[in-house]
């Protein structure tokens, strides 16, 4: 019987014999600083967002540290009768975006996280649009759960799914293999936003300091000085935005 914050047995091994040998083959692998990463309880991972290859490439990063990664995927895609009973399978949380059912997001979010799932946020929301590639500013998703159940938040910065796969392009690039660069921090400090009451400005300047934490590992990867001001978020997500990309509709301030 598969523990609350895991899949059951079967498809996480499925998942695993899938995925795994396949990002071994097609990367290389620069990870830093898994032992910031709790082995057990409910944590929230925050990450810069790149390609959709991402998410998967993630997955492996997490999987070898000792976590499950629980991401959420847009609601459409549970109505597939094969993939989204996998996907419920595998814990995927769904993201009711536009709707009424919006909230239902972020409270399945919640609920993963006190049983102990490490769920995983693309605060952005999407894919980002900063020429340079660095993280835009935040939705508040995130900061709103950390703030609610006293999880702690883990910054993630990566570098290299772009090479991979190139935002918008179908066709990978496979070769020459490419480096996955991950670092992993210490959780981001929001205790000085745990005794005010939770306004919109406490929010958005929760969601600065994890969004500054993420781009704060990003330039120890790059070995770049990034802006001093992240690139504005788009207001409206992507249509073909793919999992992970968070609650943003329940979420906003």
């Amino acid at each position: 019987m598969s523990r609350p914050e895991r899949p059951p047995w079967f498809w996480e091994a499925v998942a695993v014999a899938i995925c795994k040998p396949l990002m071994l083959l097609l990367t290389k692998r620069d990870w830093r600083g898994g032992e910031h990463l709790p082995r057990k309880g409910g944590i929230i991972i925050v990450t810069n967002h790149l390609s959709w290859t991402d998410p998967v490439l993630l997955s492996h990063f997490l999987y070898d540290n000792g976590r499950w990664p629980v991401f959420l995927a847009k609601a459409g895609v549970f109505r597939a009768p094969a993939v989204g009973k996998i996907i419920r399978w595998l814990r995927t949380i769904p993201v009711y975006r536009g709707s009424t059912e919006a909230g239902k997001s972020l409270a399945a979010a919640e609920r993963g996280i006190r049983d102990g799932a490490a769920v995983i946020f693309y605060p952005e929301g999407t894919v980002t649009r900063d020429p340079d590639l660095w993280p835009m500013t935040g939705k508040t998703g995130a900061a709103r759960l950390a703030l609610a159940t006293g999880a702690p938040v883990i910054p993630i910065a990566h570098w290299g799914a772009h090479e991979l796969l190139p935002y918008g392009s179908k066709k990978p690039n496979l070769f020459p293999r490419k480096t996955f660069h991950v670092k992993a921090g210490p959780p981001v400090d929001l205790s000085k936003y745990a005794g005010p009451p939770v306004t919109a400005e406490v929010l958005r300047d929760a969601t600065a300091d994890i969004i500054a934490a993420i781009t704060a590992l990003l330039a120890d990867i790059r070995g770049e000085k990034p802006p001093e001001t992240p690139y504005p978020a788009t207001p409206r997500i992507d249509p073909a935005a793919d999992p992970g990309d968070g609650v943003e509709k329940s979420a906003e301030a």
